[in-house]
């Protein structure tokens, strides 16, 4: 078997790392940025950490703003015609999983025009040019789309998250600044930090896992049980911040190169369907789908409860399992994410359309057991 592995072609790490901004546009030989980012980092000044570095260089930049939280095709087509009209040269994506998305549709929509309906991006699609070159300045520490080779935007005519699997894609350079990070609202930073351990739980389980994805996946759940609850508690804590940072990054480098599982499959109809956060979805699904599939995960599952810190120590493989999925929910609680579907307004009558997308969704096929569409109908009532 012929195992694949894309990263970033060069990353930067740390509390203030904003600031190579200049040096790394200066070697990719770029002159105008378009930056891609949301209004609410506009309004509360996060933006401008970013912005005030090219502006003490001297770099010239336009800004699109009009980032939704869940991105859909128009949203990328606007964009697009920005871009176009912007005279600019490369991107700069500030933001969470919704603005680094959307600069990735118009960067791979700019440089492979026939793909211009979007649509056809769902999948693998088979671009044959590198995206416009993107630098990517995550301001949440979950979706690790500064260093993944896919992206998610909703086809509003069908109702449905398109997840987008791209090695042409990927960012040309992160920058890891938990600085843009410390104002995030203790919701945001439980949601995304949930979504993180969904990627790094998912890509260790996945049918795609191996030993290279294993090393960082495992790693990232040991460094996000211990950072979430102190980045939730004591959101001014740069430790917590950072580590939840590159704990983040880290579970994205593997999970990109290996896939995810039903968590995700069910997550993203929530999302599409009911425009349930993504971190939220998955932190409420993440462990009754461990339970799910513990029959064909007792030989990894272990790893995780120790990695959680819980000492398995005389433990069966089951019963350290059982653990395992334990100090999931429990982290969840700790957190305050939601338990029950129908605390977001979702009831029964709900189900079957939120499964029908599920078991068709790009994520669904990695996941380490088999499942049906009854399976399926079966999670979504079991956590509602």
């Amino acid at each position: 078997m012929i195992n694949r592995f894309i990263l970033n072609e060069v990353s930067y790490f740390g509390p203030g790392a904003r600031r190579e901004l200049p040096e790394v546009i200066n070697r990719l030989g770029k002159k105008k940025a378009m930056v891609v980012t949301d209004p609410g980092l506009i309004k509360f000044g996060v933006a401008k950490m970013v912005t005030d570095v090219l502006d003490n260089a001297s770099i010239p930049y336009e800004v699109f703003s009009e980032v939704k939280p869940n991105p859909t095709v128009t949203n990328v087509k606007q964009g697009i015609e920005a871009y176009k009209s912007s005279g600019a040269d490369f991107i700069i994506a500030i933001g969470g999983g919704s603005a680094i998305d959307t600069a990735k549709g118009i960067g791979i929509v700019v440089n492979n025009p026939e793909f211009s309906d979007i649509v056809s991006l769902e999948g693998c699609a088979p671009t044959r040019h590198k995206s416009v070159p993107i630098v990517a300045l995550p301001t949440t520490a979950g979706t690790a789309a500064e260093t993944t080779i896919n992206y998610v935007i909703i086809d509003e005519e069908k109702q449905k998250k398109m997840v987008c699997v791209d090695p042409n894609d990927i960012p040309a350079v992160a920058i890891i600044d938990a600085e843009l990070m410390y104002s995030l609202p203790k919701g945001l930073t439980a949601a995304t930090g949930m979504d993180a351990l969904t990627h790094a739980i998912e890509g260790y389980i996945t049918k795609g896992a191996w030993s290279m994805s294993d090393m960082f996946e495992i790693e990232a759940i040991r460094m996000i049980s211990r950072h979430l609850p102190v980045a939730v508690e004591e959101p001014g804590n740069p430790e917590a911040r950072n580590g939840m940072a590159v704990a983040q990054y880290i579970a994205g480098m593997a999970f990109s190169n290996v896939g995810l599982g039903l968590v995700h499959g069910m997550a993203h109809p929530l999302g599409s369907l009911f425009d349930v956060p993504h971190g939220v979805a998955n932190a409420l699904l993440l462990p009754t789908v461990m339970e799910f599939n513990m029959p064909s995960c007792m030989n990894k599952y272990p790893d995780i409860a120790r990695a959680m810190g819980v000492d398995t120590t005389g433990m069966s493989n089951e019963e350290a399992s059982l653990a395992a999925v334990k100090a999931v929910k429990d982290l969840a609680v700790r957190v305050g994410i939601p338990q029950h579907l129908s605390e977001l307004g979702i009831g029964e009558a709900d189900i079957q359309r939120l499964s029908a997308q599920a078991i068709d969704d790009v994520c669904t096929p990695g996941n380490p057991r088999e499942v049906s569409l009854a399976d399926i109908e079966a999670l979504y009532r079991k956590v509602l």
